[in-house]
């Protein structure tokens, strides 16, 4: 993905599984992609876990994989460990943040094989950045007997290389690419500042993949522009390319890219992709010029690459609120009539209820007027849309300054709140620091949201967090750079401006508004209405917990079960949770071994349902990392 500094205180082969049917493409009782399914529902039609009996859930079986860095000189970066697990082919397959591949036995968590996709560039461009985010399954309509690869599991790494491996056995896809090795940073060939980085699984429509890529932001503003590429999924062959960016501005303005998950609508032939925002990320002086395609949902025809249909989400994006999470594409039953939709969850709060065929919007939007820019050179977009039916899952205006943070840095907070410009969401960057509502880290990130598609019930976790955006003219900036030896924020070079990104903490790291600082929500999508919202998580700091009220910051979704459970970890206290549905009481929870940042997988094998977490952590929430892959089932 986009990667950005975020601190955030106070808060032997086959075994068994030869001798079981074997499964061709994915099923429904399958969690055959990163989201559950091609429509990144989320939902499981597994029913043995109930509100009533998980009370009583128990770990099944844990898996270590030794693959974990605390980071360090010479090291890299601590691991982030964000992969959900996929249940296809009577085998749990899981990848680590080493870019390894482990298959292992759905009910005991016993090692069948482990593939390892080692990076080979010493291109100094392409360090480890310790991040994966799952992998890709796909399998033969029509298989071949006898022949290899018919069903195939993806994996890409951090200097753009795909890899291609048969499910079965392990071993590389020797039609795929080169011997089983696609490079997708070939066609990396304007401003290649950095390989692009396969972090994100790539997905999956009948035999094409779909394959956006991760770089690194916040730091040149001619970096790579964006693209989309769609390959054969045998071969690895290019079947067409889709660019972000008009093709005026693509040697001078980079990103744009698809960092995150996205969703896919077979039926329909459509593939749905959240399209992040441009460089210089939070100064847009350079990129006046219309970038429809720039911080939106786009629909593209999966066999070809055409464009179906755009809608921008940000206009002039200058807050790096990238669209970072696959839409979940669910059918809503409203009016009377069956309408085929899609819920786009965003960094501001806002979840767009959209017709997924016209990209019109199913719930209203109005543009809203929105504070000017004060900064020269720049234009910003005089309105925004909004959503005026579905209620966003963080305040348009600054909460109100934390009365403990303020006491406790002796005033600190409100001496600095005074200083900065503040008017509410979408107050653009400023010289003198602008106090941000909306900022790269707030709202719902990649997790995305959940949806029971039979009673169309949505749930989305959502952090609420206050950020400083201060500019920094170049002159200035580089005076400090040399000055202090290091570069804080975002450089942005060959921009006029750098930026200072910082979260509004005082000297004690204690957060300056007031909570909650997470919260889970769950709304009607027939209706727009808003079900339920409570404070989720817990922050864990100084070896305390803090009080439920607050909630916590959150990364990583929630997984819903037909018998209206919502499994979630997400949180910075280390907790894996079962919570109601209907009420968004919680009914279990477990500590597990670090943050569980990543979507569990729920799946029924031989008569058992299991829930499994990927406890690896992210800085961003807490030091804690691991290795620890653990499924819960109920007692037999």
């Amino acid at each position: 993905m986009k990667k950005r500094p975020f601190i955030f205180a106070a808060t032997a082969l086959i075994g068994a599984a030869l001798l079981l049917p074997v499964r061709g493409i994915a099923g429904d009782e399958d969690w055959s992609d990163f989201n559950g399914n091609a429509k990144a529902q989320k939902y499981s039609t597994a029913a043995q876990i109930t509100p009533d009996n998980v009370k009583t859930l128990a770990v099944a079986w844990s898996v270590h994989t030794g693959d974990l860095s605390e980071g360090g000189t010479g090291i890299g970066p601590k691991t982030a460990w964000q992969s959900t697990p996929l249940f296809v082919n009577n085998m749990v397959y899981f990848s680590t943040p080493f870019y390894r591949i482990f298959a292992v036995a759905p009910d005991t968590g016993k090692v069948k094989w482990v593939y390892a996709a080692k990076t080979i560039s010493n291109d100094p461009k392409s360090k480890f950045h310790g991040r994966n985010r799952g992998i890709a399954y796909w399998a033969a309509a029509n298989p071949i007997a006898g022949q290899p690869c018919q069903k195939i599991l993806y994996i890409g790494t951090v200097e753009g290389h795909l890899h291609a491996i048969d499910a079965d056995t392990g071993q590389l896809c020797q039609s795929f690419g080169d011997h089983g090795i696609l490079n997708v940073d070939q066609w990396n060939t304007i401003n290649h500042k950095f390989p692009f980085e396969l972090n994100q699984s790539v997905s999956i429509y009948k035999d094409t993949i779909i394959i956006g890529w991760a770089g690194v932001d916040w730091t040149w503003e001619d970096s790579p522009p964006g693209s989309v590429f769609g390959v054969d999924a045998r071969t690895g062959q290019k079947k067409w390319e889709f660019q972000t960016e008009p093709e005026n501005m693509r040697s001078k303005i980079g990103t744009t890219n698809v960092w995150a998950a996205m969703s896919v609508d077979v039926q329909n032939g459509l593939v749905y992709l959240p399209v992040s925002s441009p460089e210089n990320n939070f100064w847009g002086g350079n990129r006046k010029q219309e970038m429809p395609y720039a911080t939106s949902v786009t629909a593209l025809h999966a066999e070809t690459g055409e464009v179906a249909w755009a809608r921008q989400l940000v206009h002039h994006d200058i807050w790096d609120i990238d669209t970072n999470a696959a839409p979940t594409l669910v059918d809503i039953q409203k009016d009377g009539k069956q309408i085929p939709a899609l819920v786009q969850t965003t960094k501001q709060g806002f979840v767009f209820v959209l017709n997924r065929l016209t990209g019109e919007p199913i719930y209203p939007l109005e543009e809203r007027p929105v504070p000017k820019s004060d900064v020269p050179g720049e234009l910003a977009a005089l309105t925004q849309p909004v959503p005026t039916v579905m209620q966003p899952t963080t305040p348009w205006n600054f909460p109100g300054l934390s009365t403990i943070a303020d006491i406790a840095s002796g005033g600190q907070c409100s001496r600095d709140y005074a200083s900065y410009r503040d008017e509410g969401k979408f107050t653009p960057p400023s010289l003198k620091g602008t106090v941000t509502e909306t900022p790269t880290t707030g709202g719902m990130e990649w997790g995305g949201g959940a949806v029971d598609p039979t009673t169309q019930t949505y749930v989305v976790n959502s952090s609420n967090v206050i950020q400083i955006y201060k500019l920094i003219p170049r002159h200035e900036f580089e005076a400090l750079y040399a000055k202090v030896g290091a570069a804080a924020g975002a450089t942005e070079y060959e921009s006029p401006y750098a930026a200072q990104i910082s979260s509004f903490l005082n000297l004690w790291g204690m957060p300056c508004w007031k909570p909650p600082y997470g919260t889970l929500s769950s709304y009607d999508l027939k209706t727009g209405k808003l079900l339920w919202r409570h404070p989720f998580g817990q922050v864990q700091q100084w070896g305390f917990y803090m009080p439920e009220s607050w909630g916590s910051v959150t990364i990583g979704g929630p997984a819903i079960t037909k018998t209206g459970l919502i499994f979630i970890g997400a949180s910075m206290d280390s907790r894996v949770r079962a919570i109601d549905l209907k009420s968004g009481d919680v009914l279990w929870k477990h500590q597990v071994d670090a943050p569980a940042v990543s979507t569990p997988a729920v799946y029924t094998y031989r008569g058992k349902e299991y829930v499994v977490f990927a406890a690896g952590g992210n800085g961003i929430l807490s030091p804690r990392i691991g290795d620890q892959l653990v499924a819960f089932a109920l007692p037999n």
